[in-house]
């Protein structure tokens, strides 16, 4: 007589009605008493007893769910679903969607999930490596990973082969670095924005340093252009930095949310930016859609990104300068860059950026800020000047052996 296998190592039989071998596993129980069995088939008995194999296997390591039919693509599709089921921002979900579309699916979307092997994710990271830069390299490899551990947690998969590949490879190099404009630079941009409806967005971030994601949804309610000059000590005219365009409307950081002192040019430029937006709202009529966005469009709504960057660009031609070398971040950068070089410490310029200590300023902006720190020399300059040494002089006895 064959040999009976032992229970749980499942079973293997004959269909005459596929014309193969069936191997069947239980691997678990539903809450109604009714087995949960796993199949799976071969044209050989050989054949299907290394696959009733594989299906033990997949239950003692925990992947009852492991099925060859489960591709890499159909994981990513599971995990984006669960993605955007979050409060995440608009943009970054278009922005993973367009990662796993573009990069992932395509290269190795039709693999089975529990064939993907080292070397397969290895050689994808580094052909993608000869095209992308490192950050989106990160990017590709975590979004990868998130979706594995996913498939991991229910089973499909024995283990995250991500979490096995060796140190990231270097990507084609950075992308466009960041500059800022000199004193010159920014003054003609400034000059350039006079005529431009973009010129209170374009002075308020270059005299404040506010980034572009806090600028486009700031409301006339966090805009003080008065101040309370009475009080003791005096309140300047401000602006409140309380809000940005992320999901849930907070700044990047806690100590991003802060109250800037704005510069005379600055309320003499949202004053008329004031007047012309009630022009605005006239001739929109029955179109403005109330949001008390300071920086609105021709019918009240908030800015994109788009039309910010292609208004700036505009002005950015009119300076004299290439507008495809200029983005408004770095009006940003170069207001870090300009009181650097105004000799302001890097202390306070990290408080005005609303960065969590200088690390994070010196880190981002380190090319804006100012690489010799003058202070010292310049003090001890003043208390110990330097006299004028008399021609000369003979040297001492150890200098001159």
């Amino acid at each position: 007589m064959p040999k009976t296998r032992s229970h749980g190592d499942g079973g293997l039989y004959w269909s005459e009605a596929r014309q193969r071998w069936i191997a069947e596993l239980t691997v678990g129980w539903r809450p109604n008493g009714k087995r949960i069995v796993r199949k799976a088939s071969g044209k050989t008995k050989t054949e299907a007893k290394n696959k009733l194999k594989e299906l033990v296997r997949n239950l003692e390591e925990g992947a009852v769910e492991a099925s060859t039919a489960y591709t890499v693509e159909q994981a990513m599709n599971d995990w984006l679903v669960s993605y955007e089921r979050g409060e995440r921002d608009p943009n970054t979900v278009k922005t993973v969607r367009s990662l796993v579309n573009n990069h992932i699916v395509p290269a190795i979307g039709a693999r089975p999930l529990v064939k993907l092997e080292v070397d397969d994710v290895e050689d994808w990271l580094a052909e993608k490596a000869e095209v992308l830069v490192t950050s989106t390299l990160r990017n590709l490899r975590s979004i990868l990973r998130r979706a594995i551990n996913r498939a991991q947690v229910r089973k499909r998969v024995r283990y995250n082969v991500v979490l096995l590949c060796e140190e990231l490879p270097a990507g084609k190099g950075a992308g466009r670095p960041s500059k800022a404009l000199t004193l010159a630079q920014a003054e003609a941009v400034l000059t350039a924005a006079e005529s431009s409806p973009m010129r209170a967005y374009i002075v308020v971030s270059l005299l404040t340093g506010a980034r572009t994601e806090e600028m486009r949804p700031l409301t006339w309610d966090h805009v003080d252009l008065v101040g309370k000059p009475t009080a003791s000590p005096a309140i300047p005219p401000n602006v409140k930095v309380w809000r940005s365009v992320r999901a849930r409307g907070e700044t990047k950081t806690r100590k991003s949310r802060r109250t800037l002192a704005l510069p005379e040019r600055a309320v003499k430029a949202l004053e008329a930016h004031q007047v012309a937006q009630q022009a605005a709202k006239a001739v929109a009529g029955d179109d403005w859609r109330e949001h008390g966005i300071v920086f609105a469009t021709n019918v009240g709504t908030e800015r994109d990104v788009n039309n910010v960057r292609r208004d700036f660009r505009r002005v950015i031609k009119a300076a004299g300068l290439n507008p495809a070398e200029w983005t408004p971040r770095e009006l940003r950068h170069s207001f870090v860059s300009i009181l650097s070089d105004g000799g302001m410490p890097i202390e306070e310029i990290s408080r005005l950026v609303g960065h969590s200590n200088t690390t994070v300023t010196e880190l981002v902006y380190r090319k804006q800020i100012r690489p010799v720190v003058e202070s010292g020399a310049t003090a001890m300059d003043r208390l110990f000047p330097a006299k004028d040494e008399p021609a000369g002089l003979p040297l001492s006895t150890d200098q001159a052996s």
